[in-house]
């Protein structure tokens, strides 16, 4: 068996000890577990021998595809070959399971794991829990709080529908090949929010827009989708900076801008 080259941008874990431990973060619920690019298995070995779970292997490389089940057996019957990006949830992993909620578990490639992010949030009545491997500047992007400079686009959006924990960072040598940046895993867990309460496109738009410019109040920021919006009582946040806004802060502007949408959103 000749081990998978790196692929997509993808570093493989070998430290057993990682893996147990980012093993160890996924909650014993929901049972049913998609792991996106086991690449060598270092993580998805230990899903196998776990009877208490129910886990499933999503591989884009074909390379990965092939050594897998050299090495694991087990693996063949839970393996699918696709990218997670085109991949259908709602058909995972077969007919009259559609429903079923899951956790998606994942050292990602660093160059796609927004776009991850962004899918997992469009099939969040599916997915629970995520527990994976970032970047650390990201992940620290992905769990931050208001007022931090880090806090942006993705942590508003992300922090609407789930609650995220930063669980530990992890070191360069670690991976082969060493990437240049450190790492990190974090657990997002699904909230108990079922709909943001205002328009859910409207909320996306005035939240990219916000942090375009960063660095202006939100009375300025927002005029590429606004005429106009008065600074009032009511919303006495549109003379802070995006970065002040809590999320829901942004719910709320979001809900003014979209009663008032047919004399003010171009």
């Amino acid at each position: 068996m000749v081990r998978p080259k790196k692929h997509l941008g993808q570093h493989f874990l070998h430290d057993e000890n990682i893996a147990r431990k980012i093993i160890a973060s996924i909650p014993l619920e929901p049972r049913l577990i998609l792991e996106i690019g086991p690449g060598t298995g270092v993580l998805s070995k230990y899903l196998l021998e776990d009877d208490t779970r129910d886990p499933w292997f999503l591989e884009v490389d074909r390379e990965s595809a092939e050594y897998l089940p050299g090495k694991y057996p087990s693996i063949v019957q839970r393996l699918i070959l696709a990218d997670f990006l085109d991949y259908p949830l709602d058909s995972f992993p077969e007919a009259g399971r559609s429903s079923e909620p899951m956790t998606l578990l994942g050292n990602f490639p660093y160059n796609i794991s927004s776009q991850i992010l962004f899918k997992a949030i469009k099939y969040r009545h599916r997915v629970r829990t995520i527990v994976g491997m970032f970047q650390k500047e990201v992940a620290e992007r992905l769990t931050q709080k208001p007022g931090n400079k880090t806090y942006g686009i993705l942590s508003v959006i992300l922090q609407a529908f789930y609650d995220t924990e930063y669980l530990f960072t992890v070191s360069e040598s670690v991976f082969i090949p060493p990437p240049k940046v450190k790492s990190a895993v974090i657990r997002l867990t699904r909230n108990t929010r079922e709909n943001l309460g205002c328009d859910e496109v409207l909320f996306f738009r005035v939240v990219k827009t916000a942090f375009n410019q960063r660095r202006k109040t939100l009375h300025n920021a927002l005029k590429p989708i606004t005429v106009d919006i008065r600074d009032e009582p009511s919303l006495p946040f549109l003379r802070c900076r995006a970065e002040q806004l809590s999320v829901e802060d942004f719910i709320l502007l979001t809900r003014e801008i979209g009663q008032r949408q047919s004399g003010f959103i171009t």
